[in-house]
């Protein structure tokens, strides 16, 4: 009587457990036809669309399963996955049998959170040209609905440094999941690095002239008008105060439209994506704008990944016509552009022209990278300036050496931090 006990519980753990084995054992040999991830009012079929509430990397872990043999762990780490980006009260999972024999198709419910707080560092980085810039925000979600606030100091984008306050509304799904909207306000103060207030001095026709702060309001729509291919509309409301006593003000009011294309290529052992953009901001006296220009740029994106070696290609250009204010000149020698070389150095006031290109090789997180382009004036000799680097890159955050090529003394640029 003794050993009943023990007996007893051990057959119980058996007949429970040896059901639970064989059905694992079952799923392992259907093979994923497909994955369905649907929310409050949106589905969509990853084998045939795509959705912008999913991230670019989530994505691909999603459609990465199918054509492959059912792993229900990986559907556990795939629903947990997407609760925590989607901030999502509860995803599950289930399977229903596809069109062809031992094939199934896998379907995510997305149940929404009622409300969620969070903490976001958009960017934390240190280059030691233009010093540290940051940007950070408190965001609030209500199922599709974003409210976002949050604070700026970056020094590395445009001619100034600014600092202020940020905010931003988003709807992800206006009605529809094909159509979003965003309203997005900005209100900084404006600092001017020596070199750029002694270049206008010295060329007073050159640009417009200083402002001390700046004050914006951007909505704007995008619509999915194919599986690859987006539709951006909108306007952008821009005042400016200018550094005199009586600080007066100026406006650039400007009609926002952008195209862009992104596609996926999956094949055994690689993967390849392409991006293609293109925009136009237009401000015209029709807007009540003082400021009257036209800014079109362009840019293309190529990604070729297998294993761990991953190489991309990156191409842009854009030109301005007419008198845009500073915050709208083009700027090489930064975080992102031309690394290596000092923005001040170059076109301490921007140019209404710009060129550049990119190309970088990952091994894992260790990058090697080189860049081409150039920026000018419309009546300026265009010069090509290169640079190449050396770093380690690991999710959001990168740590580089950029080396401007040039003839004399060598003068690296180390860059660190959280990037987006």
């Amino acid at each position: 009587m003794k050993y009943a006990l023990p007996g007893c519980l051990l057959l119980a753990s058996l007949l429970f457990a040896g059901p639970q084995d064989g059905d694992r054992n079952v799923n392992a040999r259907y093979t994923v036809e497909t994955v369905i991830v649907s929310g409050k009012g949106w589905t969509t079929n990853l084998q045939s669309q795509t959705t912008n509430k999913i991230s670019t990397g989530l994505l691909h872990q999603l459609t990465a399963i199918i054509g492959q043999k059912l792993n229900p762990d990986a559907l556990d780490t795939l629903a947990a996955n997407l609760k925590k980006e989607l901030n999502a009260r509860q995803v599950t999972h289930r399977l229903v049998p596809g069109e062809a024999p031992e094939q199934v198709r896998v379907e995510f419910d997305v149940r929404p959170a009622r409300a969620s707080l969070g903490m976001n560092v958009n960017q934390l980085l240190y280059n030691s040209k233009q010093g540290w810039s940051g940007s950070g925000e408190a965001a609030v979600t209500v199922q599709q609905h974003i409210f976002a606030i949050g604070l700026v100091s970056n020094g590395d984008w445009l001619p100034e440094r600014f600092s202020g306050i940020v905010a931003r509304y988003e709807d992800k799904s206006l009605g529809t999941d094909r159509l979003s909207f965003k309203f997005e306000a900005e209100s900084v103060r404006s600092q001017w690095n020596q070199a750029t207030e002694s270049a206008l001095a010295a060329n007073p026709q050159e640009a417009p002239a200083l402002y001390r702060a700046r004050l914006r309001f951007q909505p704007t729509a995008t619509v999915v008008l194919a599986k690859p291919l987006t539709l951006t509309v909108g306007a952008r409301i821009e005042r400016f105060e200018d550094q005199s006593p009586a600080a007066e003000f100026e406006g650039a009011n400007a009609a926002i439209v952008s195209l862009h294309y992104h596609q996926t290529i999956e094949s055994p052992g690689n993967q390849q994506e392409v991006d293609a953009d293109c925009s136009l901001h237009a401000a015209t006296r029709v807007l009540n704008s003082d400021y009257v220009y036209a800014m079109r740029s362009a840019g293309f994106r190529y990604l070729f990944r297998s294993g761990k070696h991953i190489v991309t290609d990156n191409a842009w250009a854009g030109f301005i016509s007419g008198q845009a204010p500073l915050s709208d000149r083009f700027v090489l020698g930064n975080t992102y552009y031309l690394r290596g070389w000092n923005k001040f150095e170059i076109d301490p006031l921007g140019g209404n022209r710009a060129v550049h290109n990119s190309v970088e090789y990952h091994y894992g997180p260790f990058q090697a990278f080189y860049d081409v382009g150039a920026v000018w004036d419309e009546s300026q000799p265009i010069v090509a300036r290169h640079s190449v680097g050396l770093g380690v890159r690991e999710s959001v955050f990168s740590l580089a050496v950029a080396i401007p090529m040039r003839s004399g003394h060598v003068e690296p640029i180390f860059i660190m931090g959280i990037l987006p």
